[in-house]
């Protein structure tokens, strides 16, 4: 089989890898459609959680190829996404060879199928999904009145468009990509704030949005900065749902802030429990997820769309598509 693998730090090559055979418990998918997530772009460039070599893509859609014995027979030739996280507590697409190969191997329990006729490029968002759906049950929405989303990249869209399904009155978005602001103001009608504009006025800019001020805060960005922003905006009983990769960054505003304004400060991470409801979301239609899919590119083109994840101010997803068959 072809795979897009990481060979060494910021190095990622087009090879011919064995076909994986599925052990005990799990299937083999065939690969339709990988989407590109910044986290691969960080596991590219070299970090202590992987080594070389490596296959990255944990935001796949497949068909299920083969499988073992004992394995759901009724899965094979369907397609699907599935719960990344395996037995062992590794992950398809990092400990694990991912979507970014044109076959690889996940366990049958984790796999959930779709309708023949749902998008495999759309399909790939699902785990992302599951993410922010996951995020939105941790936060326990109760006060529907407006909610803002710091952060304008995959996440914070779709969190956006979970908020708006979930009927909050007023919603708003802070982030620093026109185009992508645009569309958040398309999809939900939302008020937007460009923060390179705002300037040091942001926290004032913020405020005079409407909606002001967001019992519900989303902080989706991974900047310190706007963590700390999420902190400042807070009003008392406000809850703050953290999202985002804040790397070695640590927090420095003060304690006596989160103390008297009685804030909830909730973490978020992964999407454990979340992925039948938002297959469910995805299959339904409830959310207008093709629209954040701006490039489909073929496998083979993988150097051009790892390029415009990384340098475009316009793209929202790139997803990589594998041709069908053998």
């Amino acid at each position: 089989m072809k795979a897009i693998v990481n060979t060494a730090a910021g190095r990622v090559q087009w090879l011919d890898c064995p076909m994986p055979e599925p052990g005990p418990g799990q299937v083999r998918i065939r690969t339709a459609a990988c989407g590109v997530c910044a986290t691969d772009l960080l596991m590219i460039a070299g970090w202590q959680r992987t080594g070389f070599p490596a296959i990255p893509g944990h935001e796949w859609s497949g068909t299920v190829d083969s499988a073992a014995p004992e394995a759901d027979r009724a899965l094979l030739g369907r397609r699907c996404v599935a719960e990344n996280v395996l037995a062992d507590g590794g992950e398809v697409g990092f400990e694990h060879s991912g979507g970014y190969a044109q076959y690889f191997l996940t366990e049958a329990k984790n796999v959930h199928p779709l309708p023949d006729e749902f998008p495999p490029a759309v399909a790939a968002l699902i785990e992302p999904l599951a993410v922010c759906v996951h995020s939105l049950r941790r936060l326990r929405l109760e006060d529907r009145g407006s909610a803002l989303v710091l952060g304008d990249g995959p996440i914070g869209l779709l969190m956006l468009l979970l908020l708006k399904a979930e009927k909050v009155q007023c919603l708003a978005l802070v982030g620093g990509r026109p185009a992508r602001l645009a569309l958040a103001r398309d999809l939900a009608g939302c008020a937007v704030l460009n923060y390179h504009e705002a300037g040091p006025e942001l926290l004032q800019a913020v405020m005079a949005l409407r909606g002001a001020p967001f019992p519900t805060l989303v902080e989706a960005s991974g900047s310190a900065t706007a963590m700390n922003l999420a902190m400042d905006l807070a009003p008392h009983g406000g809850k703050i749902v953290v999202m985002g990769d804040y790397g070695e960054h640590r927090a420095d505003f003060p304690w006596n802030q989160l103390l008297h304004r009685e804030v909830e400060l909730i973490g978020s991470n992964a999407s454990a429990g979340a992925w039948p409801q938002a297959v469910e979301l995805a299959v339904a239609g409830v959310l207008p997820l093709e629209r954040l899919v701006s490039c489909r590119l073929p496998a083979q083109a993988f150097a051009e769309a790892l390029e415009m994840a990384r340098r475009s101010r316009d793209v929202v997803k790139v997803v990589m598509e594998w041709p069908k068959g053998k």
